[in-house]
C-alpha cells in the first residue's frame, strides 16, 4: 500500500508542475467549471419558481443534491477523466506496454496516472458549495446521517468510475471507443436529475443495469430518508458487481491486447 501512495504522490507532483506550464488553460478550465455550477444551480432555481417539489424533493433538498453532483463530477474530472480519455490511445498505439512492465497494478496505473490539477480547485469549490447547501438546510441533520451521506457520495463516485471504464475497455476489441465514450457522456446526464422523476422500467435500469441514478441521487435520498441502510446495501452490491465485471473484461482484454512488439 505504501508503494502505491508514494507512486501517487509522484503523479500529483508531475500533474501540478505540468498544469503550471499552461496557466491560461489552467484558469480557463477553473472558470468554465465555476460557470457550470452557476448555471446548474440557476436551472433548479428556475424550476422551483413553478413547482414546490421535483421527484419528491423540495428546493433545499435539491440544492444538496445539486452540490453532490458537483462533488461527484469534480472527483471524476480530477482523478479519472483524463485517464479514461487517454486509455484508448494507449491501446491503439501500443503504449500500454509501458504500463504493463511496471511492478504495480496496470489498472491502477492507467486509471490514476493523470491527475487534473485544474479540476482540483473546482473540487474544492464543489465541496464549499456542498457545505453551504448542508449548512442552509432548515432541519437538523445528525452526524450519522451526514457521515453516511459522505461515504455514499464516495461510493457513488467509485460506481461512476467503474461505469465509465466499462464504456472504454471494449477498445481492446473495437479499437475505437469514441462511440461508446460519447454514449457514456450522454447517459451520464441521467445522474443529474433526481431519481424520483424516473418510473417503471426506466428507473429499474438506472438503479441496477446502468446505475447512473445511484451516483448522487441515492446518497441524497439516504440523507433525507429513513432507509439509509438499505440504500447503502444496494449501492455496495452494484459497486461490487460493476467492479467485478470491469476486472473480468480487463483481464480478458489484456489477453487480446496486441502490443507494439507483437
Amino acid at each position: 500500500m505504501s508503494r502505491y501512495l508514494v507512486l501517487y504522490a509522484y503523479f500529483l507532483r508531475f500533474s501540478f508542475s505540468k498544469a503550471m506550464e499552461f496557466r491560461v488553460d489552467f484558469f480557463f478550465r477553473v472558470g468554465m467549471d465555476a460557470l457550470f455550477y452557476a448555471t446548474h444551480l440557476a436551472f433548479f432555481w428556475v424550476i422551483y419558481q413553478h413547482t414546490p417539489s421535483v421527484g419528491g424533493w423540495n428546493l433545499d433538498q435539491t440544492l444538496v443534491f445539486a452540490a453532490g453532483i458537483f462533488v461527484a463530477d469534480a472527483l471524476h474530472m480530477t482523478f479519472l477523466s483524463n485517464n479514461m480519455w487517454l486509455f484508448p490511445f494507449l491501446v491503439n498505439k501500443g503504449d500500454l506496454d509501458y504500463y504493463l512492465v511496471r511492478p504495480v497494478s496496470t489498472l491502477f496505473f492507467v486509471s490514476l496516472r493523470e491527475f487534473a490539477a485544474n479540476s482540483f480547485l473546482n473540487l474544492l469549490l464543489a465541496v464549499a458549495i456542498l457545505l453551504w447547501a448542508l449548512g442552509r438546510y432548515p432541519e437538523a441533520l445528525g452526524a450519522g446521517q451526514v457521515t453516511l451521506y459522505i461515504c455514499l457520495v464516495m461510493l457513488g463516485s467509485f460506481i461512476n468510475y467503474t461505469i465509465s471504464f466499462l464504456f472504454v475497455v471494449p477498445v481492446f476489441w473495437l479499437h475505437n471507443a469514441a462511440g461508446l465514450r460519447d454514449t457514456y457522456f450522454g447517459l451520464s446526464r441521467f445522474s443529474g436529475r433526481p431519481d424520483g422523476i424516473y418510473k417503471g422500467w426506466v428507473r429499474r435500469i438506472l438503479t441496477s443495469i446502468l446505475p447512473f441514478a445511484l451516483i448522487t441521487s441515492f446518497p441524497t435520498r439516504a440523507l433525507f430518508q429513513a432507509d439509509g441502510l438499505s440504500i447503502a446495501v444496494h449501492m455496495l452490491i452494484v459497486a461490487a458487481v460493476t467492479f467485478g465485471l470491469l476486472l473480468f473484461l480487463w483481464h480478458r482484454g489484456l489477453r487480446s491486447y496486441a502490443s507494439a512488439s507483437s
